[in-house]
């Protein structure tokens, strides 16, 4: 079966073409390769799948063969005749839409960057589902969208009218419009929101990545709210192992698919016992630089995992301190490299 994938460059999108190809799809990947954070660590990714002839400089679209069932395109989704050029001739069973602009914090610096990539390259998404007969799409969604929700854990059907950054309005007009072509044109979708997903080759932005880099290197690290914040933390091979039981339920089952889902690590880990975590793994101790809350930043957020369960089965999850260390061993050696 033919699957398309965009952000392929990105964490969760790298992971994911991976493992579809250890399950014997075939994949064209897409990526504009934006320099959000560095296009250097997504070169890296596309290399781990067999792409090795791109320059992130260059602005031209780019075609490359990696793994025998990969392809890579350099496309940016705005770019819609291109999109429902490529769709046209593929003939794809399902779109993976994972492409975004990331960030809750940045969403305050540059909304414009988060409504042209998020709302209006997410539209060129569901026309090119609309008019190419591609009648099925997974799209990432986060846990961003329950906002001010005081009440843990979240369940799919609480009220999601409070957001608190430009990120989750975006992701939730995402939801609103996948509902309306749902509606419409009978595209059967399933939104995935994700809770802080973590592990190798992630993204240098998140927490988790920035606290490591500044506990090496012996620099003190911002903690807002004064360190009074807890967040579920998701392993992303757990992720991709449920997005892609969810992908066969939905290529397989003739049912109506659930349209949002929660995909997450189940426990709430206060922040202070992470940097604790980290600081055990890496065997340093942190300067704390405690700070005020942030903008746009929510307080706790837990996943209630009941309908991810009831269609594909309870996950093996990974546990933190395995996942943790998971990303040191792959950090060490990623720079490590980098460094000779």
């Amino acid at each position: 079966m033919r699957i398309l994938v965009t952000g392929a460059a990105g964490f969760i999108g790298f992971h994911t073409v991976n493992h579809l190809l250890k399950s014997g799809f075939q994949v064209t990947g897409l990526d504009n390769l934006n320099d959000y954070y560095s296009p250097q660590l997504k070169l890296d990714r596309l290399s781990e799948l067999g792409v090795t002839d791109l320059d992130a400089s260059a602005n031209e679209p780019v075609s490359s063969v990696g793994h025998r069932d990969f392809q890579f395109i350099r496309m940016d989704l705005l770019n819609f005749p291109e999109l429902c050029d490529l769709v046209r001739t593929r003939d794809f069973d399902c779109i993976i839409h994972l492409a975004a602009q990331a960030g809750v914090r940045y969403s305050l610096e540059n909304p414009h960057s988060y409504i042209k990539n998020n709302v209006e390259g997410f539209l060129n998404i569901l026309e090119t589902c609309r008019h190419l007969s591609t009648p099925r799409l997974i799209y990432a969604s986060s846990s961003s969208v329950y906002g001010g929700n005081e009440k843990l854990p979240y369940q799919e059907s609480d009220p999601v009218d409070d957001p608190v950054s430009l990120y989750a309005v975006t992701k939730r007009s995402n939801e609103l419009m996948a509902h309306t072509y749902r509606n419409l044109y009978g595209i059967r979708s399933m939104g995935l929101r994700f809770f802080t997903v973590y592990g190798p080759w992630g993204r240098p932005d998140m927490a988790y990545y920035t606290f490591t880099e500044k506990i090496l290197q012996g620099e003190p690290l911002p903690v807002f709210n004064h360190g009074r914040q807890s967040r579920s933390f998701s392993y992303v091979s757990d992720v991709v192992e449920a997005l892609n039981k969810l992908l066969h339920r939905l290529l397989h089952d003739q049912g109506d698919p659930v349209k949002i889902l929660n995909i997450g690590g189940a426990q709430e880990i206060p922040l202070m016992d992470f940097i604790a975590k980290l600081e055990k793994a890496l065997n340093r101790k942190a300067t704390i630089n405690f700070l005020p809350a942030q903008p746009g930043d929510v307080q706790s957020t837990q996943p209630d995992l009941t309908q991810l369960h009831h269609l594909i089965g309870e996950l093996s999850l990974t546990d933190l301190d395995t996942g943790i260390g998971h990303f040191i061993d792959w950090y060490n050696r990623y720079y490590n490299r980098k460094q000779k």
